[in-house]
């Protein structure tokens, strides 16, 4: 399991409590940022996302952690029917929310302010579910995959795009340099929240990720677990069945 991180040391506040305050506060830089800081490489990620789902044909997905939407607006290529996108942060959400009203994509995708860990749906409910960089900031990260796997329908698929370490010499030497003094300095000069990408940072470092992180599923009940490495292994994205 992994080490609890949290954005602000020493608050009273939950973790929680806590990455919800952290994303209000970044949700209007978070995009550019975040394109700055992943070399614009997260947006293939995504794209290979979708290229997944695509071949599942699924008619209602649930886009946990959806942040200011990306994902959510990028899996109405899969011809979805329905796209929730549900986050803690209203901030956040509301930057997703000009997007889908900008593209008009209203019918299809809906932005909802909600928690993982304690999904408002029945069980059975969505033919797939998506995180994207999000399952590192649950609180209780069996939680939050147990509710995901209650409201897939069965034989339903779950896609999660995560960060992860390289393992490879000198990937894994120039990652953890990058992670932990560039990352942390770029959030300090560019960002609003002195604290929050530091813990993007520490938190992308200790999260289990590959084999461990598959082994966490299938702990949950998912069936036919794979992770495929993204880029030299910073990235991973995960699919796994119910």
């Amino acid at each position: 399991m992994s080490e609890k991180v949290t954005p602000y040391h020493g608050s009273p506040l939950g973790k929680k409590e806590q990455v919800t305050q952290m994303f209000d506060t970044i949700s209007k830089e978070y995009d550019g940022l975040n394109r700055v800081i992943s070399f614009g490489i997260d947006i293939k990620w995504r794209k290979r996302v979708v290229a997944i789902l695509k071949q599942k044909k699924p008619l209602t997905i649930l886009d946990i952690a959806t942040g200011t939407g990306d994902l959510a607006l990028n899996l109405v290529q899969t011809g979805a029917q329905k796209i929730i996108g549900l986050d803690i942060s209203p901030g956040m959400l509301a930057v997703g929310q000009n997007k889908v009203d900008e593209k008009k994509m209203g019918q299809i995708v809906e932005m909802v302010v909600g928690d993982s860990e304690n999904l408002e749906y029945e069980d059975g409910s969505f033919d797939a579910v998506t995180v994207a960089f999000g399952v590192r900031n649950f609180e209780s990260l069996e939680k939050g995959l147990e509710e995901i796997y209650r409201v897939l329908r069965r034989s339903g698929t779950l896609v999660i795009l995560e960060t992860s370490v390289p393992t490879r010499f000198p990937y894994k030497q120039g990652y953890r340099f990058y992670s932990r003094f560039i990352l942390p300095q770029i959030g300090k000069i560019f960002s609003s929240d002195k604290s929050a990408y530091r813990y993007l940072s520490e938190s992308a470092s200790v999260f289990p990720h590959g084999e461990d992180f598959n082994n966490i599923l299938r702990k949950i009940g998912f069936i036919e677990v794979e992770n495929r490495p993204q880029t030299l292994g910073v990235a991973s994205i995960y699919v796994a069945t119910k």
